[in-house]
């Protein structure tokens, strides 16, 4: 990708199931890689607005000077907010990446949500530690750059982990039917990429971690995100009490909707990625809406937010370099956009894995489709939540995504938009 330079005082550039289920740790599909190419031109026609590229690739440069700061002030600010982390020498083993077709490479981005207590406003409940992945989103971008997918794995399902390369240079043992969400409390969130790449074969790219405090930060940047919650979550035990109602939420009401678990709905962790991913999509609508990009305050806020709160692998060690994949987004549109979740199941109530969830025989077809960047069946996509759907908009299937058609959804599927926060 091209990108535009202008020299900063260093010398740097700035930017222009049951017992019979099959092992939980089993997976295929090899991952991807693609040539480089370029499209042609067309002269005339704007680029769309409704980019996530032109949250972080316009405000390098053009908030910069519209706040006063400068280009180079704000670059190494936003640069020096970044956590960095060594991602190819802290991986024992790499899938092969499959070469596939398209004008650009697809782009596999491996998003985690850190439960961590120990950052300043972390500590949540009073609750002990935890420093495990609360939240694991395989982020997919078509080499074409035409469609992206959000694909969720649930903390609580049952894996095989192989070893980790530790900080010290040490290895942790391999352990078999673990919780999915323990591989970052073992080795970080490059525990978490070798586990992901060997039970899917997909090949990471990047990854991108962000924690409570840095989430909360990032609503408020942005004046907070429509939701609309049909019934009052309350759960004393965690600190938990929002009012039912359609509107914005922001701060610590905004994390302790996403938090939510066992007072609404079903009280499983899938209910809550549902509802986490219809939030996602309606916060990212949120960002790269008009109204945000208009606003030279929010944008400066999110970005310092969003900076300030993320740890990257060495690949994406600045802004410029967040930029560039950013901009794959460019043309692609909020309906194209979309989240779904890894085909689960939940183990039977009288085993030993009562609670727990195994990936399910399509996960693998699933794996393979990403790892070969095809564009995911509809078996898939059915009940996906599109970017482009607001609260209030709930779709067929109670996601969404292009599986609803335009028949009215029944009432089961209206149930479950109303839980995932896509109540009419």
């Amino acid at each position: 990708m091209t990108d535009s330079h202008a020299p900063d005082a260093g010398g740097e550039s700035t930017p222009d199931p049951g017992p019979d289920a099959p092992s939980a740790g089993s997976g295929e599909g090899p991952a991807t890689e693609a040539g480089n190419g370029s499209g042609p031109r067309r002269r005339g026609r704007p680029a769309r607005s409704h980019t996530v590229g032109r949250v972080l690739l316009v405000t390098t440069l053009v908030l910069a000077l519209a706040t006063g700061l400068g280009v180079v002030y704000l670059y190494r600010h936003l640069n020096g907010n970044l956590t960095v982390v060594g991602l190819d020498d802290r991986l024992i083993t790499r899938p092969e990446k499959q070469a596939v077709e398209g004008p650009q490479e697809p782009l596999n981005v491996l998003v985690m949500g850190s439960d961590t207590r120990d950052c300043e406003g972390c500590n949540l409940d009073n609750e002990a530690g935890g420093n495990a992945s609360d939240t694991t989103i395989l982020m997919h971008l078509s080499a074409d750059r035409e469609s992206a997918y959000g694909v969720s794995i649930p903390r609580d399902t049952l894996v095989d982990r192989p070893a980790c390369k530790l900080e010290d240079g040490s290895r942790s043992a391999p352990a078999s039917d673990v919780m999915w969400n323990e591989a970052f409390s073992v080795g970080g969130p490059t525990c978490t990429v070798e586990q992901f790449q060997a039970v899917t074969g997909v090949f990471v790219d990047h990854i991108v971690v962000v924690n409570f405090a840095g989430f909360e930060d990032m609503v408020n940047a942005i004046d907070g995100v429509p939701v609309c919650i049909p019934e009052d979550i309350v759960d004393p035990a965690h600190g938990i009490n929002i009012p039912a109602g359609t509107r914005e939420i922001e701060g610590r009401e905004a994390l302790n909707y996403v938090r939510a678990r066992y007072t609404l709905g079903d009280g499983s962790d899938i209910s809550r990625i549902k509802r986490q991913q219809a939030f996602i999509a309606a916060m990212a609508k949120k960002v790269i809406s008009a109204g945000t990009l208009a606003r030279v305050d929010r944008l400066v806020r999110f970005l310092n937010a969003a900076t300030k709160s993320l740890t990257v692998d060495e690949n994406l060690e600045n802004v410029v370099k967040i930029a560039e994949v950013g901009v794959g987004f460019q043309g692609i549109g909020l309906d194209n956009i979309q989240f779904l979740t890894a085909p689960i199941a939940y183990y039977p109530s009288d085993s030993e894995n009562a609670g727990r969830v195994y990936f399910t025989p399509p996960a693998k077809k699933l794996w393979k489709q990403i790892a070969a960047d095809e564009p995911l069946a509809p078996q898939f996509t059915s009940d996906a939540i599109a970017a482009a759907q607001a609260p209030g908009q709930g779709g067929g299937n109670g996601g969404g995504g292009n599986g609803g058609g335009n028949k009215p959804p029944s009432a089961e599927a209206q149930a479950e938009a109303e839980q995932n926060g896509l109540c009419a």
